[in-house]
Formats: C-alpha cells, structure tokens, sequence
C-alpha cells in the first residue's frame, strides 16, 4: 500500500516588523521542500486572520481549534508545522504552545527555550552562567527609564554601545550610540519594537555566524560565514538588502573555527534546541568569542545564510529539511 505523503504546513507571516520578511523565508523554504514526499502548504498568520494559500491563488481559513482547513469540500489536518515566523507569535513560544496543545509536532524548540532566546537579556545572562561569554548588558524597561542615568550607562557599558530592542530581531530599532547624547534618541527609536531595551557593550573585532542542526543520528555544524559591512553594523539594509559582504568558510583559522563549533554544539545542548539554529558570535580584539545572539528561526530568503552555508556544506536545503522533519516521527 502506497504510504501517504505527510500535509506540512510553512507557517510564516506575524505579528512584528519582520511579517514580509517571513513570508520571504517561506517562499524560499517552499521551493526547497521536496513535493514527491510532502503535501506543502504556506499558512500565513496575522492577528486572528490565519489562512492557507491553495493552488489557483485561492486561500482558505484555518480553524484554530486544531488547525486544520476545508479543500476541496474536504477538512485537511496537518502533520508537522515548519514555523518561519521572525518575531511574535513564532519566535517567542507563544505558537509553540498553541501547537503543543492541538499535538502538532513543529521545527522549532520548546516554549521556554523560544521565550529565553527571543529576550536577548535574558538568554545572555542564562547562558553566561554555562560559561559562555557574552558582551556586558544592561536592561532598561519601558516606564522605567528614570531609573537607570545617561551616566551610569556611561560607566557600566562604555562608549559607544548598542542601543536594541531585547525582544525582537533583524536590526529593527536597533542604534550604534556613539556618546550620551545620542542615548535617548535611541531608546525612544527601541521602543518602537518593544518594551525591554538592552544597553550592550560595543565590540570590536570580526563577526561571524554559524548554523546547526542534530537529529537522534547525527550533528550537523555548517560552514562558519564571516559578516563585513561598510554598515555602522550589521543593520536591516546590510542584512536583508546586500550592504555586507558574506564570506563562507570564514578568514578564521582552524582553531578559532574548532573552538566556534563546540561552542555551537554546546549551546545547542545547554537550550535542548529542536531544529535548525543559527548564532552569531563576535571574536573580540581581546582574543574571546562572545555570543552575540541565537536565532531559533533563521532566514530562509535568498540572501540568507543558512542557505549559503548549507551549499557550502555540499548539501542541499531538500535534505536538511528533510532531516529535520523525520526527526520527529
């Protein structure tokens, strides 16, 4: 008897800044799934309009009681949700645990390991007591901002720092801050996209990324990317819009590269991570590497790296995807 194709559902669109960015990784994830194995459908979430694209550029309603939709006159369950949200719900364990209480497996990590990796400070400050060096942080909290000086910030963090959301991604609101002066300009500019700003300690040095994946058989850590832009830093337009120069294998040595591997494998095993990941780590003047950030949904656009690095791997997106997915079944 010929096995059914398993229905999987890409889940991207949002609530954030970052809603047509995700529906760009979708597209991109879309093409890379392999069709003679999986039934492929792209479900586009947004407040409570959560619908599934249907060939003939038709859409039908998803029913949240169990997520499941009508085609055909017929009602459709899905198996698995690969969730390329970047920002609320996907990124932050609030999709996870609607997921986990209609029992649909999905790509991601777990609820508190999405809402730990989505609060920047809160993942440092958890993952510094493993031992894993991060840059040094202060948290500043919207309604709370007389607390915490212009001065003190100067003393604590130095300048010039960083100025960002805690709570989202992709270099929205984010602020090179050079001296005093232009510290609450930036902190208005964060608090656009969230609640809770991080005040972190600029770094000087060479930034890479790297992407892993493990599956109940093996461990996959892809080839290290070295970011360089003529950007202040690595910002929306450098990210998304080809103001970078991405090197893929990074100008490291192998040692430096050995150590950024176990790194990876060990933070991935401290956060019990599901799927792929991606972090960002700084290697400093000072001859550290520090976490910089760990991105549990990862681009997935042309311009991504996950997809650069998967080639560089000499594999292919069809494969990794499909490692991903098996591994729950």
């Amino acid at each position: 008897m010929k096995q059914l194709k398993r229905n999987i559902a890409i889940v991207c669109g949002g609530d954030s800044s970052e809603h047509d960015v995700s529906l760009r990784s979708a597209q991109g994830l879309y093409s890379w799934f392999d069709k003679e194995r999986y039934n492929v459908y792209i479900v586009d979430v947004k407040g409570q309009d959560w619908h599934v694209e249907l060939p003939g550029g038709i859409t039908a309603k998803i029913d949240r009681n169990d997520f499941s939709f009508v085609e055909d006159g017929k009602a459709k369950l899905f198996d698995y949700a690969y969730i390329t949200i970047h920002g609320t719900p996907g990124e932050n364990g609030i999709l996870q645990g609607y997921f986990d209480l209609v029992d649909i497996p999905y790509s991601t990590s777990g609820v508190l390991v999405e809402a730990m990796t989505f609060d920047k400070f809160v993942l440092n400050q958890y993952l510094r007591g493993y031992g894993v060096a991060v840059a040094d942080s202060m948290l500043i909290r919207r309604g709370y901002e007389h607390l915490v000086s212009e001065d003190e910030i100067e003393r604590r963090i130095g300048m010039p720092c960083f100025v960002k959301p805690a709570t989202d991604g992709s270099s929205f609101g984010v602020s090179k801050v050079k001296n005093k002066d232009q510290l609450a300009p930036a902190l208005r500019k964060a608090m656009l996209e969230s609640d809770e700003i991080m005040v972190e300690q600029y770094l000087e040095g060479t930034e890479i990324t790297i992407g892993c994946y493990k599956t109940s058989e093996k461990e996959v850590l892809l080839p290290i990317t070295e970011v360089v832009t003529k950007n202040e830093f690595f910002d929306y337009d450098a990210k998304y819009n080809g103001q970078v120069e991405e090197i893929t294998p990074a100008r490291i040595s192998e040692d430096w590269a050995r150590r950024v591997r176990e790194i990876t494998s060990h933070i991935y095993d401290i956060l019990h991570c599901n799927g792929i990941i991606r972090i960002d780590y700084i290697i400093s003047k000072d001859g550290k590497i520090r976490m910089l950030e760990v991105n549990t949904t990862p681009g997935m656009t042309p311009t991504s790296f996950i997809p650069q690095q998967v080639k560089a791997a000499g594999l292919t997106m069809t494969e990794v995807l499909t490692d991903i997915v098996e591994n729950q079944f």
